[in-house]
């Protein structure tokens, strides 16, 4: 976050130059150090695909639960049949209890693992130290524990500061968030509700937020209808990585 800013000249320097006392050359002014100040230069966060992009991401967060499964088998299931490639950013606590359904995750080439955070934190609650150990520490499980190389990370609660985004890229990582919220965790919506609002919000380079945890109870009956309704308005899904890279089905690297 910014501190604060520019530091006055010393008034040292100043005196001297009134008293005509020795200094630099004029054809050799002296060095004007940056403050330590400055802002720093950040990457945009990630909500959406380039422009003209006619295909929407399908997101997944996989967040830790206190009770149940955690795993919502039937949504998988139906993304396996219809062979849709779907992001799923899974927090580091969530993966370490679901082994099995990790590497079912990482078996399936239409799919790609990214990461969610450590224990699902407030991010802006921590400090630095606790921030980059919050979003790196999933990203070595995966790479050690499975060979899976993450480049993206989403905020749990979707909360974060520039001390984040700083830390986001120091790691080689990227911030993705979303554009449209389905809502499914919240038990007062219908499917109908939900699925009205996503037809209304949907539009190319669109980047979707579900849940596939369990917390959704009509996750796979919303997701079904809405895999109907995207072809008639020209739009396929792709993986994150694919919407970032132009949207028109080019693997990742």
């Amino acid at each position: 976050m910014a501190r604060p800013g520019l530091a006055a000249r010393p008034a040292v320097a100043l005196l001297a130059g009134l008293l005509g006392m020795a200094g630099p050359a004029a054809s050799e002014p002296p060095a004007v150090t940056p403050p330590a100040t400055a802002k720093r230069a950040l990457p945009p966060v990630i909500r959406s695909g380039p422009e003209g992009c006619h295909a929407v991401a399908l997101t997944f967060d996989l967040c830790p639960v206190v009770k149940g499964p955690g795993w919502d088998a039937a949504l998988v299931d139906l993304l396996r049949e219809r062979n849709v490639p779907a992001t799923f950013f899974a927090s580091g606590r969530w993966n370490a209890r679901h082994d099995a359904q990790v590497k079912s995750l990482l078996a399936t080439p239409f799919f790609e693992v990214e990461t969610h955070g450590d224990r699902h934190r407030h991010l802006p609650r921590l400090d630095v130290a606790a921030q980059r150990a919050e979003i790196t520490a999933p990203v070595t499980v995966l790479q050690k524990q499975y060979g899976r190389h993450a480049t993206l990370v989403r905020a749990p609660f979707g909360e974060f500061d520039d001390r984040t985004r700083a830390v986001v890229v120091d790691a080689g990582l990227r911030l993705v968030q979303w554009s449209v919220v389905s809502g499914d965790p919240d038990p007062r919506l219908s499917a109908a509700g939900m699925l009205r609002a996503l037809r209304a919000s949907v539009r190319d380079g669109s980047i979707v937020i579900f849940h596939a945890n369990g917390k959704g109870k009509r996750t796979r009956e919303v997701v079904e209808a809405l895999l109907t309704t995207l072809p008639e308005r020209g739009l396929a899904p792709r993986t994150v990585r694919e919407l970032l890279e132009g949207c028109d089905g080019g693997r990742a690297s």
